[in-house]
């Protein structure tokens, strides 16, 4: 269940990954055999946001440990709430707060260094910077890591959260604008609604209702365990 959503997350957040990575695999450097390179470089952003999970979702893992899964997931599902209800300038002022910008700046600097390679080597690492820019959907992704708590399922769904984008970029990062400017608006207005419905099941979850899949209860993991000698 978590890794399909982990991919539908995904699917649907590609169509808002055109606007700001698809600039990138549009102007990829031309590097034969075109369709390896294009796939070298979504492989990078698939391995970027799979070691996201990794790292995140070891972190929920040892929150989990001190019994604080139920509330890290209603936090989560209230966070992706501010977010929505949150107006652009404010969202940009919290991002300039929180230095992104000039993260972006450093991003963009080793961009423009890969960029001049044309090898197969390039696109991977091209790909590998791309899946650490910026992305309101990347970190939906990673709250749902922190959720799992538990770092493999946690890589598992950021995996499955990238081969969900692969569609949408690898066909842009191949032949350019696959989708008309008004279908791609249509898909946008519906991202809003589809966050709502992610918070909504991140704060089921944890309030630990019983529900099969929506929300399951949730057992508290000591952070040790006696070890009995023989």
């Amino acid at each position: 269940m978590e890794l399909l959503t982990g991919f539908l997350v995904g699917l649907l957040g590609s169509f808002h990954c055109i606007g700001m990575c698809g600039p990138i695999a549009v102007a990829l450097p031309k590097s034969n055999p075109l369709v390896l390179s294009r796939l070298l470089y979504n492989l990078g952003r698939v391995i970027t946001y799979s070691l996201l999970g990794l790292v995140f979702g070891l972190l929920g893992s040892r929150l989990e440990m001190f019994g604080l899964q139920r509330i890290i997931s209603i936090t989560l599902g209230v966070l992706i709430l501010l977010t929505v209800i949150t107006p652009t300038s404010y969202r940009l002022k919290i991002s300039n707060a929180l230095g992104l910008y000039k993260f972006v700046g450093i991003l963009k600097m080793y961009f423009g260094k890969v960029f001049k390679s044309h090898s197969k080597s390039s696109m991977l690492v091209i790909g590998l910077l791309n899946g650490l820019l910026p992305c309101g959907f990347v970190y939906i992704g990673i709250t749902g890591s922190i959720a799992l708590g538990d770092p493999v399922n946690g890589m598992l769904f950021m995996m499955m959260f990238g081969l969900g984008t692969l569609p949408m970029m690898f066909g842009v990062s191949l032949i350019g604008s696959v989708i008309n400017m008004n279908l791609r608006q249509k898909f946008t207005r519906l991202l809003p609604a589809f966050s709502l419905i992610l918070a909504a099941v991140f704060i089921l979850r944890g309030l630990n209702l019983g529900i099969p899949y929506l929300s399951p209860k949730l057992e508290h993991k000591p952070a040790t365990e006696q070890v009995i000698c023989h």
